[in-house]
């Protein structure tokens, strides 16, 4: 994925003289995770170059670059690290197409390194969909693997919106196929695995477990289609439905806290177009209402395979009065 991430960024500035890549160690050093390695070399020190360790600059210099007709594509090093620059992507990044009638769009693609997966200390593995998804004007946009990688994030760098990118960095190290040819449809969910007996939704790392947990359950006949919604916002509702209706049975899995996670939109949404075909209560397999713990508790907190299959298990064995 990593590898995948680089070129789609490679790509973007060859395609596009107005791209600029910026953030914290981005440029001779090349990203903490790498991402963004040789890019400075190639393309150059105005193109692609390191900022001061200041979020709210970063972001804040990626609406001045917008309004003056660049592509801006920053990185946040890291998830946590967001939280300083949240005034500049709420009150200005996502609001000034609106603001301005039009006059000014806000064609930034955010790269964040997200989730947890790596062991990291405290404010390096936060999961912020929830925020982002909740304000107007922006979008969020999660791969699972190199792929999806490579292709979205060339089509959040061609967009006229704000996109929230959010790499899950536990998976950078992960191996696929990448056809840069065809990246299929790129708008909405994918069916990852199709299914019969219950549908898994989930999204970055997490679609990865879910396949997993679909080939275990497969054992003991239980036929589970993996649903990676890839767009949090906006979310995909008539895929969503599509998969329910056929299964008739639905369980969110995500990293972030239960309470007001996505998995509750999400749960919300397929029981309003779902209900009367549905055999149980949407289920929500999610990390803790805690803060994101040290990396020695990190296994008890990211929703692992048992809780998965607890998860289908309780959907299955819930019978309607």
């Amino acid at each position: 994925m990593q590898q995948a991430l680089n070129r789609a960024l490679a790509e973007s500035l060859d395609e596009n003289p107005k791209t600029l890549i910026f953030g914290e160690d981005v440029g001779q050093l090349g990203g903490v995770f790498r991402i963004t390695d040789g890019l400075q070399q190639r393309f150059g020190a105005d193109r692609v170059f390191d900022t001061p360790l200041a979020e709210s600059g970063i972001l804040g210099m990626s609406v001045g670059l917008a309004m003056a007709g660049f592509h801006p594509i920053p990185e946040v090093q890291f998830d946590g690290f967001a939280y300083p620059a949240v005034n500049q992507i709420v009150c200005q990044i996502g609001r000034m197409n609106y603001r301005s009638r039009g006059t000014l769009p806000m064609p930034i693609t955010l790269r964040v390194p997200s989730f947890g997966g790596i062991r990291a200390p405290e404010h390096h593995g936060e999961s912020l969909e929830s925020l982002f998804a909740h304000v107007p004007g922006l979008k969020v946009v999660s791969p699972s693997d190199p792929h999806q990688a490579y292709h979205l994030l060339k089509h959040a760098a061609q967009r006229p919106d704000p996109v929230i990118f959010m790499e899950p960095k536990a998976r950078y190290w992960q191996k696929g196929q990448v056809n840069t040819a065809d990246g299929g449809t790129l708008e909405g969910s994918r069916v990852a695995r199709s299914g019969r007996h219950v549908t898994l939704i989930a999204w970055g790392a997490m679609v990865s477990r879910c396949l997993q947990v679909a080939e275990l359950a497969a054992e003991d006949g239980i036929d589970v289609e993996v649903l990676d919604l890839r767009w949090l916002k906006p979310i995909d509702a008539a895929g969503l439905a599509a998969s329910v209706l056929k299964t008739k049975r639905a369980v969110v899995v995500h990293e972030a806290p239960r309470t007001s996670g996505l998995g509750a939109e999400i749960a919300a949404l397929v029981t309003e177009q779902c209900f009367n075909v549905l055999k149980a209560p949407v289920e929500r397999v999610t990390g803790f209402d805690v803060p994101y713990p040290s990396g020695d508790l990190e296994d008890e907190y990211v929703p692992n395979i048992d809780r998965i299959l607890f998860g289908i298990q309780r959907v299955l064995e819930h019978r309607r009065g």
